[in-house]
C-alpha cells in the first residue's frame, strides 16, 4: 500500500519533514482513504497520524568536558592544536599584563604615595616592558625606596 502521497501531504500540514510523519499501523486502512488535506487534518485530530519528536544532540558530554577543561585537564600537550601565540597571542599578554601594572601606578600617585616625577619614570619603564607582573614592579619601588616616608 503506497502511503507517499498521504505522508507528504502530512507532512506539509504538520509543518515538518516526511520523516517524522507518524502513522498508527492499526490505522492503515483509513489513512489510505484520505486523499485531501482535510481528511488528513481530521486524522491529525483524531491521533491516527502524528508528528515525532525531533531528535536532539545530547551537550552532556561537552559540558562535563568543559567542566574538566575549567579545572586544568585535559589542556595538555597532545590537545594543543594552534601554536603557542596563535592560542594566545602576544599582545593579549601584553595587555594582561600592562593594564594592571598601570592601574597601580595611578592608585599611588593618586594616594600621594610616589610622587609624579617618579610616577612618569615607572610608567616608562612599564612600558619598556621591565616589570612582569604588578607584584614585581611593587618589589622594585620598595627596593629603590621610591614610595613616600611618613604618609
Amino acid at each position: 500500500m503506497n502511503l507517499k502521497p498521504q505522508r507528504r501531504m502530512a507532512a506539509e500540514v504538520l509543518k515538518c519533514g516526511e520523516n517524522r510523519v507518524y502513522f498508527d499501523p492499526y490505522l492503515i486502512e483509513d489513512i489510505s482513504l484520505a486523499i485531501t488535506r482535510e481528511d488528513i487534518r481530521n486524522l491529525i485530530k483524531q491521533g491516527v497520524i502524528q508528528k515525532k519528536y525531533k531528535k536532539g544532540i545530547s551537550k552532556h558530554r561537552k559540558n562535563i568536558l568543559h567542566e574538566r577543561k575549567k579545572k586544568g585537564r585535559a589542556r595538555g600537550l597532545g590537545k594543543r592544536k594552534g601554536k603557542k601565540y596563535a592560542r594566545t597571542p602576544k599582545k593579549r599578554a601584553w595587555i594582561k599584563r600592562i593594564r594592571p601594572q598601570r592601574r597601580e601606578l595611578k592608585k599611588l600617585r593618586d594616594r600621594k604615595l610616589i610622587t609624579a616625577a617618579n610616577y612618569r619614570k615607572l610608567y616608562r619603564n612599564a612600558k619598556g616592558g621591565m616589570f612582569a607582573s604588578v607584584a614585581q614592579m611593587n618589589r622594585y619601588i620598595k627596593e629603590k625606596e621610591l614610595i613616600r616616608r611618613g604618609r
